[in-house]
């Protein structure tokens, strides 16, 4: 597990992207954890400004970025700083002397070097001037000193490439591609990345510090790709689409972490997909509704505040029964918040977040891949029960990648649309009577004209309506068509363990993984626990009730305040307890693990 951790201008991110490929190209299976600045540029040299990436890498089975690395990258003082603490005891701590200066040290808020003091003493050190070796192996190439110092990513790239048997080829042949209009730029860093390298094979390094090669892992056979939850999101809205056969139109207005969103699905025009990057939030969902309007399916994507904004609109296409797809990446809260963190508090805004009685599908993905086959779920959902979806996301899922295994296209089932076309006694809210959905009939079709909006309509002709018993009935339906979509679901069952014992815990979204690995260790200790985790977060499953009850206790962790809990809590009547963890961060295992054999201590006195 390594951590690779910079000032933000240090290239970070890109460092760790390519170890991940590298990663990747050698069979092994990974889970990743880009940890962005929240601040654009923070002064450079502080802790606002620190930019990390974790990897976690193994022969087996991975399912998080992991609790504590055992290598940590600290490119300058403020990087250890941030991080020291997460780096186990005895793990290997590489940094680069070259930005210990006074300045630095002064910058990241220590009185002394940490390199002098001591205070390092419990990991093994490995203190290298990478900033001198950098500009030393790229002297031969005319470059200007900013230019030369910002190859230094890749000398350390090099490095951890030799300490962990990785190839360079990839990165060599990427290096290339990124920098043919400035080829000496790709020269530089070639020759940094190999310089790093060569350090390793030919270094006196100190004693316990040398190459380690982790073997394959034994993945299920098939292709595989390296996926973020972004990407995976994109594809499957895109699936979704073509398995209904319908065009879609995705209106987005730029925001941290949904932006990724617009970038990928503009690059699949031929998939019959149109962007549009709207002037605000609100342009742009209602941008969405209208494509819906018009017989395609209308995608928004945007964050907790960006979903605030748009709930107007949301209320609009519930009023008139469209389909439109709404994917909320999460971010930490209130207003801005932590906008480049990952949180899962927006769970009652996706659920209850709009004026009047406005249900809506909410549903949640588990993991980066799992991304794709929600997006497809949603698409599913909104087309045949004609309703607003909302998919749950977060920074986690939407930044973090894994490799994940290309799906077989003939195995996904189509649901395709077919355009409400009889004018035969038409108005725009009959109603299937089996989902309760109205017809979707496409404006300009002879004998079909017809209005929507957001005034109530009258239950039998579709007519503008201010009756209250209408409305009361018009309202009722609206519930029932959104309950009734629970009987299209599985029912509810553990992910794993025995669907009765002494504690249930219960997740939704990004913790998937903690939670997973947390409870898997307490079943080797022979405890009885078991997990259940929600992919559907409204209407929730049917049996979750009895499931629930079939515990002696149930622990619901979140990284939010409390609010899956509260669900719960008020659905089913069940004393759960609630697990919250609101830092910007994903749970760690250890601590799950904690927290859960204090409960069962504590429930058997």
């Amino acid at each position: 597990m390594i951590r690779f951790a910079g000032d933000s201008g240090d290239g970070m991110q890109l460092t760790g992207s390519q170890f991940t490929t590298a990663t990747a190209d050698a069979g092994n299976d990974l889970a990743t954890f880009p940890d962005f600045p929240a601040e654009i540029r923070a002064p450079a040299g502080t802790t606002y400004g620190v930019s990390g990436y974790q990897i976690h890498f193994a022969a087996h089975d991975v399912m998080t970025p992991g609790d504590t690395p055992d290598v940590l990258v600290a490119m300058n003082p403020a990087a250890l700083k941030v991080n020291e603490d997460v780096l186990k005891p005895g793990g290997l701590l590489v940094v680069n002397t070259g930005a210990f200066t006074t300045n630095n040290l002064k910058k990241a808020g220590y009185e002394t070097n940490p390199l002098e003091d001591g205070t390092l003493d419990r990991f093994r050190v490995l203190a290298l001037d990478v900033t001198k070796m950098t500009l030393e192996s790229v002297k031969h190439i005319n470059l200007g000193a900013k230019d030369a110092n910002r190859c230094k990513n890749m000398w350390t790239l090099g490095l951890m490439y030799w300490l962990f048997a990785r190839e360079r080829d990839q990165t060599i042949a990427w290096l290339k591609k990124k920098f043919e209009k400035r080829p000496e730029l790709a020269e530089a860093n070639i020759a940094a990345l190999n310089a790093g390298h060569v350090y390793g094979e030919n270094a006196e390094l100190p004693h316990g510090i040398n190459a380690y090669e982790v073997p394959a892992a034994k993945l299920t056979p098939g292709v595989y790709r390296n996926v973020s939850g972004n990407e995976a999101t994109a594809w499957g809205l895109v699936a979704g689409a073509q398995l209904a056969g319908l065009e879609m139109v995705y209106g987005s207005y730029p925001i941290t972490p949904a932006s990724n969103l617009l970038h990928n699905l503009a690059r699949l025009k031929h998939f019959g997909v149109t962007t549009f990057q709207a002037e605000d939030e609100i342009a742009a969902v209602t941008a969405a509704i209208g494509a819906s309007f018009g017989g395609a399916i209308g995608v928004t994507g945007t964050s907790g505040p960006g979903v605030a904004l748009k709930s107007e609109a949301i209320g609009l296409a519930v009023a008139a029964e469209l389909p439109l797809v709404i994917v909320d990446v999460q971010r930490g809260g209130p207003s801005t918040g932590l906008p480049t963190k990952t949180e899962q508090s927006d769970l009652f805004q996706a659920v209850w977040g709009r004026n009047g009685d406005a249900p809506l599908a909410v549903l949640a993905a588990a993991t980066p891949g799992d991304c794709f086959y929600m997006a497809i779920e949603a698409v599913r959902i909104a087309v045949q029960y004609m309703t607003p979806v909302m998919l749950l996301t977060d920074g986690y899922l939407a930044n973090g990648a894994e490799p994940w295994l290309l799906p077989d296209l003939d195995s996904l089932q189509p649901f395709p649309v077919k355009h409400y076309d009889d004018p035969e006694g038409f108005h725009p809210f009959l109603r299937d009577e089996g989902t309760l959905a109205r017809v979707w009939a496409v404006p300009g079709t002879p004998g079909l004209e017809h209005r929507i909006g957001g005034l109530e309509k009258h239950r039998d002709t579709g007519h503008i309506s201010y009756d209250p018993h209408n409305h009361h009935l018009m309202t009722q339906v609206r519930q029932q068509k959104i309950a009734g979509i629970a009987r299209d679901l599985a029912r509810a069952k553990v992910d794993q363990g025995e669907d009765h014992g002494d504690m249930l815990v219960v997740g939704w979204g990004s913790t998937y993984g903690s939670i997973s690995q947390a409870v898997r260790l307490l079943r080797s200790k022979g405890h009885q626990v078991s997990h259940l985790h929600l992919r559907n977060i409204w209407p929730l499953p049917r049996g979750l009730g009895e499931l629930l009850r079939s515990f002696n206790s149930v622990l619901v962790p979140e990284l939010n305040n409390g609010q899956l809990v509260k669900l719960l809590r008020a659905e089913y009547l069940v004393d759960a307890e609630s697990l919250t963890r609101v830092t910007g961060q994903p749970f760690r295992i250890a601590a799950l693990v904690e927290a859960v054999e204090e409960r069962l201590q504590r429930s058997d006195k």
